[in-house]
Protein backbone atom coordinates (compact mmCIF):
# COMPACT_ATOMS: atom_id res chain seq x y z
CA UNK A 1 0.00 0.00 0.00
CA UNK A 2 1.69 3.43 -0.68
CA UNK A 3 1.62 5.60 1.75
CA UNK A 4 -0.60 8.19 -0.48
CA UNK A 5 -3.63 6.05 -0.06
CA UNK A 6 -6.08 7.74 2.51
CA UNK A 7 -6.10 4.71 5.13
CA UNK A 8 -2.13 4.49 5.27
CA UNK A 9 -1.86 8.06 5.81
CA UNK A 10 -4.40 8.22 8.56
CA UNK A 11 -2.21 5.75 10.01
CA UNK A 12 0.46 8.25 10.02
CA UNK A 13 -0.90 11.45 10.23
CA UNK A 14 -1.34 11.65 14.36
CA UNK A 15 2.81 11.41 14.56
CA UNK A 16 3.27 14.16 11.15
CA UNK A 17 1.47 16.01 12.96
CA UNK A 18 3.31 15.40 16.52
CA UNK A 19 6.37 16.10 14.17
CA UNK A 20 5.38 19.91 13.50
CA UNK A 21 4.51 20.74 17.00
CA UNK A 22 8.02 19.20 17.92
CA UNK A 23 9.34 21.14 15.29
CA UNK A 24 7.36 24.49 15.96
CA UNK A 25 8.59 24.06 19.74
CA UNK A 26 12.02 23.84 19.48
CA UNK A 27 11.90 26.82 16.53
CA UNK A 28 10.92 28.63 19.47
CA UNK A 29 13.57 27.51 21.81
CA UNK A 30 16.19 28.56 19.03
CA UNK A 31 14.40 32.01 18.90
CA UNK A 32 14.06 32.15 22.77
CA UNK A 33 17.62 31.59 23.10
CA UNK A 34 18.61 34.83 20.57
CA UNK A 35 19.60 32.41 17.54
CA UNK A 36 19.07 33.23 14.14
CA UNK A 37 17.35 30.89 11.78
CA UNK A 38 18.96 30.76 8.52
CA UNK A 39 18.59 28.93 5.04
CA UNK A 40 21.72 27.47 3.15
CA UNK A 41 21.94 26.39 -0.36
CA UNK A 42 21.41 22.76 -1.10
CA UNK A 43 23.24 23.17 -4.40
CA UNK A 44 26.78 23.46 -3.66
CA UNK A 45 30.36 22.95 -5.59
CA UNK A 46 31.49 20.52 -2.92
CA UNK A 47 28.85 18.25 -0.85
CA UNK A 48 31.09 17.70 2.04
CA UNK A 49 34.48 15.75 2.04
CA UNK A 50 33.61 12.67 4.38
CA UNK A 51 34.96 9.58 2.87
CA UNK A 52 31.76 7.45 3.76
CA UNK A 53 29.45 10.16 2.92
CA UNK A 54 27.96 10.03 -0.98
CA UNK A 55 26.08 13.09 -2.47
CA UNK A 56 24.00 12.82 -5.32
CA UNK A 57 25.43 14.78 -8.68
CA UNK A 58 24.03 17.01 -10.92
CA UNK A 59 25.11 19.39 -13.69
CA UNK A 60 25.06 22.97 -13.47
CA UNK A 61 24.65 24.66 -16.88
CA UNK A 62 25.58 28.37 -16.31
CA UNK A 63 23.67 31.53 -18.78
CA UNK A 64 27.06 30.85 -20.75
CA UNK A 65 25.81 27.39 -21.69
CA UNK A 66 28.77 25.94 -20.04
CA UNK A 67 28.38 22.72 -17.81
CA UNK A 68 29.52 22.83 -14.29
CA UNK A 69 29.39 19.91 -11.51
CA UNK A 70 27.38 20.50 -9.05
CA UNK A 71 26.28 18.62 -5.61
CA UNK A 72 23.22 18.19 -3.65
CA UNK A 73 24.42 18.99 -0.10
CA UNK A 74 25.18 15.94 2.74
CA UNK A 75 25.15 18.94 5.28
CA UNK A 76 24.64 22.55 5.37
CA UNK A 77 28.13 22.57 7.74
CA UNK A 78 30.44 24.57 4.98
CA UNK A 79 27.99 27.00 4.36
CA UNK A 80 26.60 27.62 8.03
CA UNK A 81 30.62 28.12 8.93
CA UNK A 82 30.75 30.67 5.98
CA UNK A 83 28.03 32.52 7.69
CA UNK A 84 30.02 32.59 11.17
CA UNK A 85 32.95 33.89 8.97
CA UNK A 86 30.27 37.09 7.73
CA UNK A 87 29.73 38.13 11.03
CA UNK A 88 26.94 35.82 12.60
CA UNK A 89 26.89 34.22 15.87
CA UNK A 90 23.94 31.93 16.66
CA UNK A 91 22.38 30.33 13.57
CA UNK A 92 20.06 27.35 13.01
CA UNK A 93 18.52 25.55 10.19
CA UNK A 94 15.68 22.93 9.62
CA UNK A 95 17.72 21.55 6.41
CA UNK A 96 16.77 19.15 3.89
CA UNK A 97 19.86 17.10 3.14
CA UNK A 98 21.17 14.49 0.55
CA UNK A 99 22.78 11.62 0.90
CA UNK A 100 23.16 8.62 -1.46
CA UNK A 101 23.32 4.72 -0.90
CA UNK A 102 21.46 5.45 2.59
CA UNK A 103 18.17 3.84 2.94
CA UNK A 104 16.78 1.39 5.80
CA UNK A 105 14.87 1.85 9.33
CA UNK A 106 17.06 4.64 10.80
CA UNK A 107 18.37 6.37 7.36
CA UNK A 108 16.81 7.65 4.32
CA UNK A 109 18.47 9.59 1.25
CA UNK A 110 16.98 12.13 1.84
CA UNK A 111 16.01 13.63 5.29
CA UNK A 112 15.99 17.14 7.76
CA UNK A 113 18.93 17.65 9.62
CA UNK A 114 18.61 20.38 12.14
CA UNK A 115 21.93 21.76 12.63
CA UNK A 116 23.22 24.61 15.06
CA UNK A 117 26.06 26.71 15.63
CA UNK A 118 27.51 29.41 18.53
CA UNK A 119 30.23 30.95 18.04
CA UNK A 120 32.51 31.83 20.67
CA UNK A 121 31.50 28.85 22.66
CA UNK A 122 32.81 25.49 24.05
CA UNK A 123 31.61 22.50 23.07
CA UNK A 124 30.18 21.58 26.09
CA UNK A 125 27.52 24.56 25.71
CA UNK A 126 26.51 22.92 22.49
CA UNK A 127 25.88 19.24 24.03
CA UNK A 128 23.57 20.85 26.93
CA UNK A 129 21.55 22.36 24.03
CA UNK A 130 21.36 18.75 22.29
CA UNK A 131 20.46 17.63 25.52
CA UNK A 132 17.85 20.51 26.03
CA UNK A 133 16.48 19.95 22.70
CA UNK A 134 15.30 15.81 22.83
CA UNK A 135 13.61 17.06 26.29
CA UNK A 136 11.84 19.47 24.86
CA UNK A 137 10.66 17.27 21.87
CA UNK A 138 9.76 14.26 24.61
CA UNK A 139 7.52 16.53 26.65
CA UNK A 140 5.79 18.13 23.08
CA UNK A 141 5.18 14.88 22.85
CA UNK A 142 3.52 13.88 25.86
CA UNK A 143 6.21 10.94 26.06
CA UNK A 144 8.24 10.08 29.71
CA UNK A 145 10.22 7.56 27.85
CA UNK A 146 12.04 7.52 24.09
CA UNK A 147 11.23 4.00 22.22
CA UNK A 148 13.05 2.27 19.46
CA UNK A 149 12.60 -1.26 19.15
CA UNK A 150 12.84 -3.08 22.59
CA UNK A 151 14.85 -0.22 23.97
CA UNK A 152 13.70 2.52 25.92
CA UNK A 153 15.32 5.82 27.68
CA UNK A 154 14.36 8.36 29.85
CA UNK A 155 15.33 11.49 28.61
CA UNK A 156 15.02 13.19 31.40
CA UNK A 157 17.34 11.32 33.97
CA UNK A 158 20.59 12.50 34.16
CA UNK A 159 22.62 11.64 31.22
CA UNK A 160 25.72 9.81 31.47
CA UNK A 161 29.17 11.20 29.95
CA UNK A 162 31.15 8.37 28.81
CA UNK A 163 34.42 8.86 27.17
CA UNK A 164 35.23 7.31 23.52
CA UNK A 165 37.85 5.76 25.64
CA UNK A 166 36.17 4.62 28.63
CA UNK A 167 33.23 3.19 26.23
CA UNK A 168 35.87 1.12 24.38
CA UNK A 169 37.13 -0.31 27.28
CA UNK A 170 33.82 -0.96 29.19
CA UNK A 171 31.82 -2.40 26.22
CA UNK A 172 34.80 -3.63 23.98
CA UNK A 173 37.44 -4.92 26.22
CA UNK A 174 40.26 -2.73 24.54
CA UNK A 175 42.87 0.12 25.59
CA UNK A 176 41.88 2.43 22.48
CA UNK A 177 44.24 5.04 23.34
CA UNK A 178 47.48 2.56 23.17
CA UNK A 179 46.50 2.44 20.18
CA UNK A 180 47.05 5.95 19.22
CA UNK A 181 50.46 7.60 18.79
CA UNK A 182 51.36 10.47 21.24
CA UNK A 183 50.74 13.01 17.90
CA UNK A 184 47.52 11.93 17.60
CA UNK A 185 48.26 9.36 14.20
CA UNK A 186 46.60 5.92 14.48
CA UNK A 187 48.56 2.47 14.91
CA UNK A 188 46.69 0.23 12.61
CA UNK A 189 48.68 -3.06 14.07
CA UNK A 190 48.07 -2.26 17.40
CA UNK A 191 44.60 -1.62 17.08
CA UNK A 192 44.57 -5.13 14.99
CA UNK A 193 46.01 -6.75 17.60
CA UNK A 194 43.79 -6.28 20.43
CA UNK A 195 40.44 -6.28 18.12
CA UNK A 196 38.99 -9.35 18.78
CA UNK A 197 38.68 -10.21 14.69
CA UNK A 198 40.41 -10.65 11.86
CA UNK A 199 40.48 -7.34 9.89
CA UNK A 200 40.72 -7.76 6.53
CA UNK A 201 43.67 -6.46 4.61
CA UNK A 202 42.51 -3.30 3.17
CA UNK A 203 41.03 -1.91 7.06
CA UNK A 204 42.83 0.67 8.08
CA UNK A 205 42.69 1.93 11.73
CA UNK A 206 39.41 3.81 11.29
CA UNK A 207 37.91 0.87 9.63
CA UNK A 208 38.48 -1.48 12.55
CA UNK A 209 37.37 1.26 15.00
CA UNK A 210 34.28 1.95 13.06
CA UNK A 211 33.41 -1.49 13.39
CA UNK A 212 33.70 -1.78 16.82
CA UNK A 213 31.92 1.30 17.58
CA UNK A 214 29.23 -0.14 15.67
CA UNK A 215 29.08 -3.33 16.39
CA UNK A 216 30.04 -3.62 20.39
CA UNK A 217 29.68 -0.36 21.99
CA UNK A 218 26.61 1.96 20.19
CA UNK A 219 24.08 -1.01 20.47
CA UNK A 220 25.13 -0.59 24.71
CA UNK A 221 24.50 3.27 24.62
CA UNK A 222 21.44 5.12 25.65
CA UNK A 223 20.39 2.12 27.50
CA UNK A 224 17.63 3.62 30.43
CA UNK A 225 19.14 7.77 29.73
CA UNK A 226 21.00 9.54 27.42
CA UNK A 227 24.48 8.81 26.86
CA UNK A 228 26.80 11.90 25.79
CA UNK A 229 29.55 9.99 23.86
CA UNK A 230 32.63 12.41 24.16
CA UNK A 231 36.42 12.81 23.46
CA UNK A 232 37.06 11.17 20.18
CA UNK A 233 40.10 9.88 18.51
CA UNK A 234 41.42 12.76 16.09
CA UNK A 235 41.35 10.07 13.29
CA UNK A 236 37.47 10.16 13.92
CA UNK A 237 37.05 14.10 13.57
CA UNK A 238 38.41 15.35 10.82
CA UNK A 239 36.31 18.81 11.06
CA UNK A 240 36.90 19.01 15.20
CA UNK A 241 39.92 21.03 17.05
CA UNK A 242 42.19 19.24 19.21
CA UNK A 243 41.37 18.87 22.70
CA UNK A 244 43.72 20.95 24.75
CA UNK A 245 44.72 18.16 27.35
CA UNK A 246 45.57 15.54 24.92
CA UNK A 247 46.59 15.24 21.08
CA UNK A 248 45.35 12.20 20.34
CA UNK A 249 41.58 13.60 21.24
CA UNK A 250 39.33 15.74 19.75
CA UNK A 251 36.21 17.89 20.60
CA UNK A 252 33.85 15.81 19.10
CA UNK A 253 30.56 14.04 20.81
CA UNK A 254 27.32 11.90 19.91
CA UNK A 255 23.98 11.55 21.73
CA UNK A 256 22.94 8.44 22.02
CA UNK A 257 19.32 7.39 23.11
CA UNK A 258 18.21 3.72 22.76
CA UNK A 259 21.18 2.58 20.97
CA UNK A 260 20.51 5.29 18.06
CA UNK A 261 22.83 8.28 17.25
CA UNK A 262 20.65 11.30 17.59
CA UNK A 263 23.18 14.00 17.43
CA UNK A 264 26.64 14.64 16.23
CA UNK A 265 28.81 17.85 17.28
CA UNK A 266 32.20 19.50 17.71
CA UNK A 267 34.72 22.20 18.99
CA UNK A 268 35.20 23.14 15.12
CA UNK A 269 38.50 23.61 13.35
CA UNK A 270 39.29 27.12 12.16
CA UNK A 271 42.80 26.39 11.02
CA UNK A 272 42.71 25.99 7.33
CA UNK A 273 45.89 24.28 6.74
CA UNK A 274 45.39 21.54 9.08
CA UNK A 275 41.34 21.32 7.87
CA UNK A 276 42.79 21.03 4.73
CA UNK A 277 44.93 18.44 5.26
CA UNK A 278 42.29 16.65 6.91
CA UNK A 279 39.96 16.64 4.09
CA UNK A 280 42.34 15.69 1.04
CA UNK A 281 43.34 12.74 3.65
CA UNK A 282 39.74 12.21 3.83
CA UNK A 283 39.53 12.07 -0.31
CA UNK A 284 42.36 9.93 -0.99
CA UNK A 285 40.39 7.29 1.10
CA UNK A 286 37.20 7.73 -0.28
CA UNK A 287 39.07 7.51 -3.69
CA UNK A 288 41.09 4.81 -3.15
CA UNK A 289 38.26 2.84 -1.81
CA UNK A 290 34.96 3.99 -3.72
CA UNK A 291 37.12 5.46 -6.55
CA UNK A 292 35.57 9.08 -6.56
CA UNK A 293 36.79 12.02 -4.74
CA UNK A 294 34.76 15.50 -4.40
CA UNK A 295 36.20 18.75 -4.81
CA UNK A 296 37.23 21.13 -2.24
CA UNK A 297 35.24 24.00 -0.89
CA UNK A 298 37.60 26.69 -1.53
CA UNK A 299 35.29 29.50 -0.20
CA UNK A 300 34.83 27.25 2.79
CA UNK A 301 38.93 26.84 3.70
CA UNK A 302 38.97 30.29 2.97
CA UNK A 303 36.54 31.37 5.35
CA UNK A 304 38.15 29.59 7.87
CA UNK A 305 40.71 32.34 8.29
CA UNK A 306 38.06 34.50 9.46
CA UNK A 307 36.16 32.33 11.15
CA UNK A 308 35.68 33.00 15.14
CA UNK A 309 35.96 29.94 17.65
CA UNK A 310 32.58 28.20 17.75
CA UNK A 311 31.11 24.64 18.52
CA UNK A 312 28.17 22.96 16.20
CA UNK A 313 25.83 19.82 16.14
CA UNK A 314 23.61 18.25 13.83
CA UNK A 315 21.07 16.70 15.43
CA UNK A 316 18.88 13.86 12.87
CA UNK A 317 14.95 15.42 13.32
CA UNK A 318 13.53 12.79 12.10
CA UNK A 319 14.94 10.35 13.76
CA UNK A 320 14.43 12.34 17.22
CA UNK A 321 10.70 12.28 16.19
CA UNK A 322 10.55 8.72 15.80
CA UNK A 323 11.77 8.11 19.33
CA UNK A 324 9.78 10.47 20.83
CA UNK A 325 6.51 9.24 18.94
CA UNK A 326 7.14 4.96 19.19
CA UNK A 327 7.58 5.08 15.63
CA UNK A 328 8.58 1.70 14.31
CA UNK A 329 10.40 3.50 10.66
CA UNK A 330 11.84 6.66 9.45
CA UNK A 331 9.40 6.87 6.95
CA UNK A 332 6.68 6.69 9.08
CA UNK A 333 7.18 10.47 10.07
CA UNK A 334 8.32 11.89 6.88
CA UNK A 335 5.03 13.45 5.20
CA UNK A 336 6.44 12.38 1.55
CA UNK A 337 8.36 9.66 2.04
CA UNK A 338 11.36 9.44 -0.39
CA UNK A 339 12.14 6.71 -3.13
CA UNK A 340 12.79 3.59 -2.30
Amino acid sequence: MSWWEPENHADRRPLLLTRGRIKAALRAHFEAEGFIEVECGALVASPGNETHLHAFATTRIGTDGVARPAYLHTSPEFAAKKLLAAGEEKIFEFARVFRNREGGRLHAPEFTMLEWYRAQAAYVAVIEDALALVRLAAKVAGQARLRHRDRSCDPFAEAEWLTVADAFARHAGLDLLATIRPDGTPDRAALAAVCGFAPAADEDWSDIFSKLLTERVEPRLGAGRLTVLYEYPRPEAALAQACAHDPRLAERFELYACGVELANGFGELTDAAEQRARLKAEMAKKALVYGERYPLDEEFLAALERMPPASGVALGFDRLVMLVTGAAHIRDVLWTPPLT
